[in-house]
């Protein structure tokens, strides 16, 4: 592994950045501290990547990530940057983080602090329930410290390198982490709604609990003990803050500027990249003596990479389910019980798994997703409105749904299910994005998830973010180290930064 080296380069180099996403800026935010000349080349008129926004008519509306955990790890793009979070962005706590509202009629808080759930479990379920998330935690933690530091905030080079920090690797076996998640988390709970809660972040890692290592409780961890926040102004401010951050440092920001091709010479080498143009050429380049690239990887081999096929597990592996998202402005308010993050389970937990996973049909009976970023900041919604944002996971385009044919049925169920569940439906503004449309965005197999996170497409097996035909490229974002969500791609844009200077150094 090469995470702990210096980030002084040998000499600075000038650096292209494609796409202005969170992995993007945050390569950028660690090369200038390293010193390298920076230019991000941004497609779209406003930074985010993903982590877009809609403005129309008094609304703001994410159309990305919802959920914000470990703003440590922000705030450390920020610092990289030269700068103060705190004057770009305020993040507040989600308290409580979620509503989890099960098919038996049952509601459960989840708190933010560990006294104050273990007093909502003691309440919800009994104290035997209330003293097991105490050892959870505990368990939880550990599982963290020995991850974060050994296998998620590193590169790799080969799979050789899970062994060199064995004692780490010794320490994940005899906590359980090669195990499965779902049979881990029920031995310390006996409540199946428990289970459910303090289990379901596996669909973020694209996997069933029942299928999931244990490992990848680390998400849990992030979710349920460090907690869940959002940036005043939406989700997408922490896009527009980090970006006016990395602008201060003296990095250059191109928007409306689609890259084309990323240039090579004779020996494969990266030598900048062509903005428009077509296949012939004919677009504007731009110099540069290393490009980071934060499209979606196997995209942007197929795309912008002509003559060389991605890694193996990029275009054979199994991708993660998809999900159909419906973000509206809506006349009217939520129910006076809602929380910002609403969680509806839905009753057949093992077999919605199946469904979505194994059989890539929509779920029988589909949990969802309903957030109101409204609910704690008026900002986003003229006065007697709402921001919804809801979402249902649903097969990626290898799976059985034909979406020209279906996506209007589909979306007439999920807006009257949302209805029936007390939530405002009146429409004003709204935005769909069902799988053909990630797919068109960019995302492959029409998934905003990229590769599962099974064993064999993780570390080392995932994806690189270097390779070795094309020296002077690196990848950053969730299709490549360490994984997917907002925190891992603020590391994989740490790891970016890391992999420019190796190559500085080497070309010295």
């Amino acid at each position: 592994m090469t995470g702990r080296r210096s980030l002084r380069p040998a000499r600075p180099l000038e650096v292209v950045v494609v796409g202005a996403g969170l992995g993007g800026l945050s390569a950028a935010a660690h090369l200038s501290k390293a010193g390298h000349n920076v230019t991000v080349v941004e497609r779209d008129a406003i930074p985010g990547g993903r982590a877009g926004m809609i403005v129309e008519q008094g609304f703001r509306l994410d159309n990305g990530p919802t959920v914000l955990t470990m703003p440590n790890l922000l705030a450390d793009a920020f610092a990289a940057a030269g700068a103060d979070m705190a004057d770009f962005i305020t993040i507040d706590k989600v308290d409580p983080m979620y509503r989890a509202c099960y098919a038996d009629g049952s509601t459960l808080f989840v708190r933010h602090g560990r006294e104050a759930m273990t007093q909502e479990i003691r309440e919800f379920a009994n104290a035997k329930e209330a003293e097991a998330f105490g050892r959870f935690c505990d368990w939880l933690e550990q599982l963290y410290r020995v991850e974060m530091a050994h296998f998620i905030d590193a590169n790799f080079d080969s799979p050789l390198d899970l062994v060199k920090p064995w004692r780490a690797g010794l320490e994940l076996v005899k906590l359980g982490g090669f195990g499965k998640l779902g049979k881990k988390v029920a031995s310390f709970f006996d409540d199946e709604r428990l289970q459910r809660i303090f289990s379901f972040q596996s669909m973020y890692a694209g996997l069933a609990p029942y299928e999931a290592l244990s490992l990848y409780a680390v998400i849990t961890y992030m979710d349920s003990v460090e907690g869940v926040f959002v940036p005043r102004g939406g989700m997408h401010a922490m896009a527009t803050g980090l970006a006016a951050a990395v602008e201060k440092a003296g990095v250059a920001i191109r928007y409306d500027s689609p890259v084309t091709r990323i240039l090579r010479d004779g020996s494969g080498a990266v030598t900048g990249v062509e903005l428009g143009g077509d296949e012939l050429g004919g677009g504007e380049r731009i110099a540069a003596d290393a490009v980071v690239c934060n499209a979606d990887l196997p995209v942007a081999y197929r795309t912008l990479l002509g003559g060389v096929d991605a890694p193996r597990v990029a275009r054979r592996g199994k991708y993660s389910p998809s999900c159909l998202l419906w973000v509206a402005g809506v006349r009217g308010l939520p129910p006076a019980d809602a929380a910002h993050h609403n969680i509806h389970f839905g009753h057949d937990w093992d077999g919605s798994f199946k469904a979505l996973i194994h059989d890539g049909v929509r779920m029988p009976d589909p949990s969802i997703l309903v957030t109101l970023h409204s609910l704690d900041d008026a900002s986003l919604a003229p006065e007697g409105c709402s921001s919804i944002y809801v979402l249902e996971p649903t097969p990626n385009l290898d799976g059985k749904i034909d979406w020209v044919a279906e996506r209007e049925r589909i979306m007439g169920s999920l807006r009257a299910r949302v209805a029936q569940l007390g939530y405002p439906t009146d429409v004003v503004v709204e935005r769909v994005y069902d799988p053909l449309d990630w797919e068109a965005l960019g995302m492959e197999r029409g998934t905003p998830f990229a590769l599962a996170h099974t064993f064999l497409q993780t570390g080392p097996f995932r994806p690189n973010n270097v390779d070795r035909r094309v020296p002077g490229l690196v990848f950053t974002g969730s299709s490549t180290l360490p994984g997917v969500g907002v925190p891992m791609v603020l590391v994989s844009g740490k790891l970016a930064a890391q992999r420019v200077d190796e190559y500085a150094r080497e070309r010295r």
